[in-house]
């Protein structure tokens, strides 16, 4: 039988200070001090090292000398395939217990936050790293750093453009870091600056030794539309396109090509030596100075345009040597044209020397002078006197311009235009572009000038005028407006009358008005000035004076004239604001008549 513990008069007694266990509530507490101060004492949001207890296909079993072992994804620790049990790694504590109680870590995490630090460190000191090209990207690769992926601009994978990414990818690269973003996280890392501090010591030892005229050799690192730049060997110069070949060069991809090694010759450097220029054209010999020695004016030759302008054509006629055909060497028309209107670039033509300048190297040349000069024979075949037809070229003040053929050229002086209407301006007459019949009326060799007439292809409505307006005779006129204290009268055939103001006074006082039809006497007739000047007033004040009766008389054998022609006379009257020369047949046929009637 069970001995029975009293607890009677014990009342007083403290269970909660007996465990289960057998240990009191304060030896328990004792015991669980040390055994907390064995364990490590951790901080979430922090890396710290763990020592690696497991390795499977899936997982990484870390101990961190915490309550319980942290678990790690195997993915994590792809880059070290040598994982083994013992190896020491950093892990990143991301919760010290999860719903399960388990502790929380991750490696890749850990390797990030430490990679950040150190590429910031890397930064600061300058220090060489070595990291892995994994891929290509847009403008660059894309290098792994301590973890972090990190971008390598094209421009700075070498000093010298790159035209094939690829070759790089899966290789081992040293690096410096150039720039970090701190808000996005981005790294830019640069090949090329640790080729530029070992190429900086050679740079230094070239340029001290640059002289102008030394030729060194060099190879061809860019070509642009402007010119060629070349590798030095460390230092680069420019040949300008105009100094690649003696020849015109449309672009340096038709003289170099990438990569290629040629001899250059320095041509000029800056104060500091970092721009220089280059030639290739001066290690041969101007063009010039092998040109045919025997060549001289005059003589023909044969060459490819290479350059037009409006003013003129540029034709090789040897590597280097070039001529210009000048616009008005094109034609022997006086009428300039585009140089496009003769010839494009690429054609091959002939000319005639017509300058040489060897000490200059210039040469005009001309193909005009191929053709025979319409000029040399210009007496026979526009004799003065002869009739041809023109084409109206342009108009002056003076006159009309009109070509007879290409490069003969006439000037029809405003006078000549018309016997009867009077021409302010040749627009008046015609236009630009209109045929018409001329001419010879004087030629001028030595100076390339043809006087033409137009009015002279109708004989002179003025000697018939002066028959029938004779001083003394009577005609019927209409004043058909006053100016400069006189009227304008209309008088039968189309011809004007000056009546001054004081013979415009009528047989009652009155004087005569516009539109007013009456009798007026001629009282001078100039046939040089074609000028006619009448009076109403004579016709009353001389009629019964026996010196003014046969003038009378006369005015009525005129008249007797005019009333036996009369349809010819109403023709003219007619025809008389749009009347030329041309229209004159009327007149004409009134003069024979009157001939006859004589």
């Amino acid at each position: 039988m069970a001995k029975q513990i009293s607890t009677q008069g014990s009342a007083d007694f403290d269970w909660d200070a007996l465990a289960l266990d057998g240990y009191t509530l304060i030896k328990r507490a004792e015991l669980s001090d040390v055994y907390e101060k064995t364990l490590t004492s951790i901080n979430e949001k922090e890396v710290i090292e763990g020592t690696v207890i497991a390795v499977s296909k899936k997982e990484v079993i870390i101990n961190v000398g915490y309550k319980s072992e942290g678990v790690v994804p195997a993915s994590e620790f792809r880059y070290n395939p040598d994982l083994k049990a013992g190896d020491v790694v950093d892990v990143f504590v991301e919760c010290q217990e999860d719903k399960s109680g388990q502790l929380v870590i991750s490696h890749r995490t850990a390797r990030m936050h430490k990679a950040w630090i150190r590429v910031n460190e890397v930064l600061r000191s300058g220090e060489v790293i070595t990291g892995y090209v994994k891929c290509r990207t847009k403008g660059g690769l894309i290098v792994d750093v301590f973890g972090i992926e990190a971008f390598l601009p094209g421009s700075q994978i070498d000093v010298k453009p790159i035209r094939d990414y690829d070759v790089y990818v899966g290789k081992n690269m040293e690096f410096k870091v150039v720039k970090i973003n701190q808000e996005f996280r981005n790294v830019v890392v640069s090949h090329k600056a640790l080729i530029e501090a070992e190429l900086e010591e050679q740079k230094k030892q070239i340029i001290s030794g640059l002289e102008k005229g030394q030729v060194l050799e060099g190879t061809v690192k860019n070509i642009t539309s402007y010119g060629v730049f070349i590798d030095l060997g460390g230092v680069d110069g420019l040949i300008h396109i105009t100094d690649l070949s003696w020849g015109r060069v449309n672009h340096p991809e038709e003289i170099v090509e990438l990569d290629q090694k040629l001899n250059v010759v320095i041509l000029d450097f800056d104060d500091d030596k970092k721009r220089i220029a280059l030639g290739l054209k001066q290690l041969q010999p101007h063009p010039w100075d092998a040109l045919d020695a025997n060549l001289a004016v005059g003589d023909k030759v044969s060459g490819k345009v290479v350059v037009l302008a409006d003013y003129g054509a540029f034709v090789e006629i040897a590597a280097g040597v070039e001529g210009l055909i000048h616009v008005s060497e094109m034609s022997w028309s006086q009428h300039l044209r585009s140089a496009q209107d003769f010839m494009q670039v690429g054609d091959t033509v002939e000319a005639v020397i017509l300058t040489l300048d060897r000490e200059e190297r210039k040469m005009s040349l001309g193909i005009k002078q191929l053709m025979p000069d319409p000029w040399s024979a210009i007496e026979a075949k526009y004799a003065v006197g002869t009739k041809h037809q023109a084409k109206v070229r342009n108009f002056t003040n003076f006159g009309v311009f009109v070509e007879l053929e290409e490069g003969v050229d006439g000037l029809i002086h405003i006078s000549d235009l018309s016997w009867q209407k009077k021409i302010k301006h040749p627009s008046e007459f015609c236009k630009v572009g209109d045929e018409m019949e001329v001419v010879v009326l004087e030629i001028d060799r030595e100076n390339r000038r043809i006087s033409l007439g137009h009015k002279q292809l109708e004989e002179n409505p003025w000697d018939v005028f002066e028959t029938i307006f004779g001083e003394g005779s009577v005609h019927q006129g209409t004043i058909i407006e006053t100016k400069d204290k006189a009227g304008i009268v209309a008088l039968p055939y189309g011809v004007e009358g000056i009546c001054p103001s004081k013979h415009l006074r009528k047989e009652d006082g009155s004087n005569a008005k516009v539109e007013e039809t009456l009798d007026f006497k001629v009282i001078e007739f100039n046939k040089e000035s074609k000028k006619i000047v009448v009076s109403h007033t004579r016709t009353f004040e001389e009629g019964t004076d026996e010196k003014t009766a046969k003038p009378a008389a006369g005015k009525k054998g005129a008249a007797g004239a005019g009333s036996s022609t009369s349809q010819a006379v109403k023709a003219i009257n007619q025809s008389n604001e749009k009347s030329t020369l041309g229209d004159l047949d009327a007149l004409a046929a009134l003069k024979e008549k009157m001939e006859g009637g004589e």
